[in-house]
């Protein structure tokens, strides 16, 4: 189990964590081209700072005032160097596409879901360990959506569509 100060790394990495996902679908929406796939990206980077927003408020709950106030935070230039965004910047420079950015964001959040749930599982404390478990929800939900519109801009046929084509 987590200490005091392994939550309040926890809870700091995770902050920092959604405001790379939150530049990540910036950017990306920004070079798509499908409008659909833009809206869906620019959706998710308002949904992420929210994600960042509730740890944020958390983490200076547990830590006073260490960190400079949220609007000021999360307006800092993005984090090239995270996990995010340095492989936003191999796809980019590999021939950009809205399939290889919606790809990677289908990667990018099943690992992060599989990471907030493995530490939701290490807290004890009850408020920070609903946070982790609502932002991994959150995060699913987000990897649904985004295989969602994944399946319509190729073409496949949507869920939603399942029942009528397989009745024909």
């Amino acid at each position: 189990m987590f200490n005091d100060i392994d939550v309040k790394n926890a809870l700091i990495r995770s902050v920092q964590t959604e405001k790379n996902a939150m530049n990540f679908y910036q950017i990306a929406a920004a070079q798509m081209k499908d409008a659909d796939a833009i809206k869906t990206f620019e959706l998710l980077a308002r949904e992420e700072r929210d994600h960042a927003k509730h740890f944020f408020d958390k983490f200076k709950d547990v830590d006073g005032n260490d960190l400079p106030p949220f609007d000021e935070f999360i307006n800092e230039p993005p984090d090239q160097e995270g996990e995010w965004l340095s492989d936003l910047d191999k796809a980019l420079l590999a021939n950009f596409s809205d399939r290889k950015a919606m790809e990677l964001a289908m990667e990018k959040e099943k690992r992060l879901e599989e990471s907030l749930r493995e530490m939701a599982a290490k807290i004890d404390d009850p408020a920070v360990k609903a946070i982790f478990e609502e932002n991994a929800k959150s995060t699913h939900n987000h990897y649904v959506i985004i295989e969602s519109e994944y399946a319509r801009l190729m073409g496949m046929v949507h869920e939603t569509d399942i029942d009528t084509f397989v009745r024909e």
